[in-house]
């Protein structure tokens, strides 16, 4: 192992000195920040989903702030085109009066990058995303350009407003890392927001980490040890959601199309050895696997005609078959 116990307790302690930071300026929402966090950790990229004012937006520019990250925030709309997020190449007059061309980047070119209400632009625009999140590099007129490090894309969308949205396709949904539902805030939550944003008082946000700290937790993370049990029980709770395999579950046959896919597996294995890091553990346990199935698998796993029309939804069927998946059995 290349790093030792004592840097896993530091740099554990650190990241809670970061969550301790961020719900300093954010009220509740502690599940979506620690998987926010998990994928960050685990140098992937996240979907968060929920109702607007909710707060998705401002979560994710105090992390940008805490972690001390060069952020952009970029609103997709209808009209926006590639260009508009990746750059373009202008032509300009030099001093001797020469034309050339001369790159002029788009806000794609931050280390964090905020796709906010991702599903308002339409398919080419969403996919000029494509190639920086799945390979961290952008293509503009044959010159592959490399992204910042460390790079993420956070993006947003509305689970309701369906007029003039266009939906992710699953190609690109497969890209993120998890999706991660974010609620509405308890009474309690909501006179605390009254509180500390109708008040005089404004909260000023502490650099816990930086880039160059970030980058080692993410290898800190690659170096957390999954035993093969452990592994074995990641690989059954994937095959159990393919609807025409020899594992899947009855519910899964009934009501699920589609499952998840290899890329699936290899999310659920990071975000667990994210948990794992932040909690101060340096091996993945099955709880770790447990708690992030369902923002992993709840974007990968499509329902049928019959589990849409009984009320059915992708982290129903998830429970069901973390529920009868146990570890060290295979049906």
């Amino acid at each position: 192992m290349a790093f030792t116990e004592q840097q896993y307790t530091e740099m554990s302690e650190k990241l809670q000195q970061v969550k301790e930071e961020i719900h300093r300026f954010i009220v509740g929402q502690e599940e979506a920040i620690d998987y926010t966090l998990y994928a960050v950790l685990a140098d992937g990229h996240a979907l968060l989903e929920g109702m607007p004012g909710l707060g998705k937006t401002m979560l994710i520019r105090t992390i940008s702030e805490v972690l001390d990250l060069s952020f952009s925030r970029i609103q997709f709309t209808p009209d926006l085109m590639p260009a508009d997020i990746t750059g373009t190449s202008m032509i300009e007059r030099t001093a001797d009066g020469k034309q050339q061309f001369t790159f002029q980047p788009g806000p794609i070119f931050s280390q964090m990058v905020l796709a906010d209400e991702i599903n308002r632009a339409t398919p080419k625009t969403q996919s000029a995303l494509l190639e920086a999140m799945g390979e961290k590099t952008v293509t503009i007129l044959g010159d592959t350009k490399k992204m910042a490090k460390p790079f993420f894309v956070l993006a947003t969308q509305n689970p309701i407003e369906m007029e003039g949205t266009y939906p992710l396709p699953e190609a690109q949904m497969d890209r993120f890392l998890c999706k991660i539902l974010v609620p509405y805030p308890t009474k309690q939550e909501l006179m605390e927001i009254m509180k500390r944003t109708t008040g005089s008082i404004e909260i000023g946000l502490q650099k816990v980490m930086d880039a160059q700290e970030l980058v080692q937790a993410q290898r800190m993370v690659k170096e957390v040890l999954v035993a093969d049990e452990m592994l074995e029980y990641a690989t059954e709770l994937i095959v159990a959601t393919h609807p025409e395999g020899d594992y899947a579950i009855d519910e899964v046959k009934q009501y699920a199309l589609y499952g998840s896919g290899p890329r699936g597996l290899q999310s659920l294995i990071k975000l667990a050895k994210a948990r794992a890091l932040l909690n101060g553990r340096f091996h993945v346990s099955v709880a770790d696997i447990k708690t992030v199935a369902k923002p992993v698998l709840r974007h990968r796993m499509l329902l049928n005609y019959e589990g849409e029309a009984s009320g059915k939804t992708a982290d129903d069927i998830i429970d069901i078959i973390l529920e009868k998946v146990q570890q060290g059995t295979s049906k």
